[in-house]
């Protein structure tokens, strides 16, 4: 099989330009919070993840090399790989902090329900675009589009881990209501969802995550205790003012006032350290990439990319505003990394693979023209 030298004249080095930035941005900011620390062991995740960085190219690569219509073929699999790593973790995984979401593969440990989104976003892809319709989706039709994610939904739940199966539940709406709904559908599915949040207040939604829902609507009731992380998140946001204190001057993370400072909260670190300038550059540049992915989804002329980067660029939009807004105190805590910049090996691995994607259905567009 020849190689085609078209692949090369429209290879997008823009958004490869945009990833190796935010990815530089990230290594330079979790570098900042975890060496200021006085664990060692916390001073590693620095090595640790410049080596998942590595392998997230490799993989971001591997995206990018094959046709990505090869995807609608394998997607079956892919599907029902992720949904047997995601029963296998509540069977052998590994218990941290009362949550059951990493499986061990000898010295690394991965996160099952992170490939589940990606695994969604293609399998969703598939359907729609073999369904295409230009009166809207009825419900019947949402049959197996509903099954689809319910089934993630419920095992990433049963972790528990409610953030990441909101997650999924985010992209596949967002999906759903780019590829058009019936009228009548549309408002029987609000009516339905309105209904479900009721009964999951009442019904389902665990004490300690109501108690997150109640710091979110008022920090001050519990300030050393569920409300200490976003108490201590908005005075580091705070103290950064306008240009920031500077690079490892920030007190907050230095003197671990800051939980979770290589995590959930590392855009309080950047905040702190590079003030309102430095944050809203990071917030610009991911809002750039995710206008490049829905350009790259435009631009396309097969149904099954088009959805494919319409689903990919919903997961980096819904994580990054979730993220923000959680360490702002504008939403709940609920354990959503923000992509490239959060500590954390299966979350960066999927963005990668992600963006890979995106790569690859944006070179090939010429295919369809």
């Amino acid at each position: 099989m020849m190689f085609d030298r078209r692949l090369v004249e429209y290879f997008d080095w823009g958004l490869l330009g945009i990833t190796l930035v935010l990815g530089s941005i990230g290594i330079v900011t979790l570098y900042s919070a975890v060496i200021p620390g006085t664990l060692e062991a916390h001073k590693m995740l620095y090595i640790k993840q410049l080596i998942w960085y590595s392998a997230g190219f490799v993989v971001m690569t591997v995206c990018f090399v094959f046709s990505y219509r090869n995807l609608d073929q394998w997607s079956h699999i892919i599907y029902a790989f992720s949904m047997i790593l995601l029963v296998m973790v509540l069977v052998f995984g590994k218990v941290i902090s009362g949550s059951q979401r990493w499986l061990a593969l000898g010295p690394i440990s991965i996160q099952p329900s992170e490939i589940a989104k990606i695994a969604v976003i293609i399998a969703l892809a598939k359907y729609y675009s073999r369904h295409t319709t230009k009166k809207g989706f009825s419900l019947k039709e949402l049959a197996i589009p509903f099954f689809i994610t319910a089934v993630p939904f419920v095992l990433i739940v049963r972790e528990p881990d409610l953030g990441t199966a909101m997650l999924v539940a985010l992209i596949s709406g967002t999906i759903t209501m780019f590829v058009k709904i019936e009228r009548k559908s549309k408002i029987i599915l609000i009516g339905a969802g309105s209904v479900t949040v009721l009964l999951g207040w009442f019904f389902l939604l665990k004490e300690y995550q109501i108690e997150r829902i109640k710091t979110f609507l008022n920090p001050d009731r519990n300030p050393l205790g569920a409300g200490y992380h976003i108490i201590q998140s908005k005075i580091a946001i705070g103290s950064g003012m306008v240009s920031g204190k500077g690079f490892l001057k920030g007190t907050q993370n230095a003197l671990s006032f800051l939980p979770e400072q290589h995590t959930d909260f590392i855009f309080s670190v950047l905040a702190e350290q590079w003030g309102f300038v430095g944050s809203m550059s990071l917030i610009l540049l991911f809002m750039l990439l995710i206008f490049w992915g829905l350009n790259v989804a435009y631009a396309s002329r097969d149904p099954f990319g088009t959805i494919l980067a319409v689903g990919v660029s919903a997961m980096i939009f819904w994580q990054v505003f979730i993220n923000i807004g959680m360490v702002m105190g504008l939403m709940p805590v609920v354990g959503v990394p923000l992509p490239f910049i959060s500590y954390g090996g299966s979350s960066l691995l999927t963005v990668m693979a992600g963006t890979g994607i995106l790569l690859n259905v944006s070179m090939r567009r010429f295919m369809f023209e």
